[in-house]
């Protein structure tokens, strides 16, 4: 069963715009931002990674980090490594950018441990490594920005209880849109052109 409180690491199969491979773990103490896409996902292009971009642009490195995950579960002839370098180059896309470790029986392996339902997908951990947003399809800028600096403002070993008072304030405070949920509390579905696959697949 999937457990938010210690979520499984990211796995990939080779980096761009990193010196080293990124890992969760490394990233602990940091609040962390995963935008999850394909590079032929029209969702993807027209928000996914520029919503990314925007976070990357907007907080300090030192203490959220930005990451994009090429998770490709269709055209994998198209979507190869070696396009994904081209395309980020086009369209210079400034954070670091994992590829999602293929699987022959499936979505790959990343998109598969976190039950993603396709592209883009958003997954937001706080400073301890604990995943408290997952989103597919098009979250609001803003919500988004003020779920991050609620985080932001958490201990990195702050506890459950803490975290879960922000929530509530959170809740309260923002005006959430119409979403549909996942199979894991800290999921939501926000309504907006995405690619989705089947899990069964």
């Amino acid at each position: 069963m999937f457990d938010p409180e210690n979520p499984p690491e990211l796995q990939t199969s080779g980096w761009i715009n990193a010196d080293k491979p990124m890992t969760l773990a490394a990233l602990k103490g940091k609040v962390v931002a995963v935008t999850a896409f394909q590079m032929l996902c029209q969702g993807c292009v027209e928000f996914g990674l520029p919503q990314a971009k925007r976070l990357a642009a907007k907080f300090n490195p030192a203490e959220v980090a930005v990451i994009g995950l090429h998770s490709v579960f269709e055209h994998h002839d198209v979507m190869t490594p070696a396009a994904l370098q081209v395309f980020m180059a086009e369209y210079k896309w400034p954070f670091p950018v994992g590829i999602d470790t293929p699987n022959a029986d499936g979505p790959p392996k990343t998109m598969t441990a976190y039950q993603m339902q396709g592209t883009p997908t958003l997954l937001l951990f706080d400073r301890g490594g604990r995943l408290r947003r997952h989103y597919f399809g098009r979250p609001d800028d803003m919500q988004i920005a003020a779920e991050i600096m609620a985080m932001a403002i958490e201990d990195g070993n702050s506890p459950r209880d803490q975290a879960a008072s922000i929530e509530h304030k959170i809740g309260r405070t923002l005006r959430a849109p119409a979403h549909h949920h996942h199979d894991h509390e800290h999921s939501e579905h926000v309504h907006g052109p995405g690619c989705g696959h089947d899990h069964h697949h």
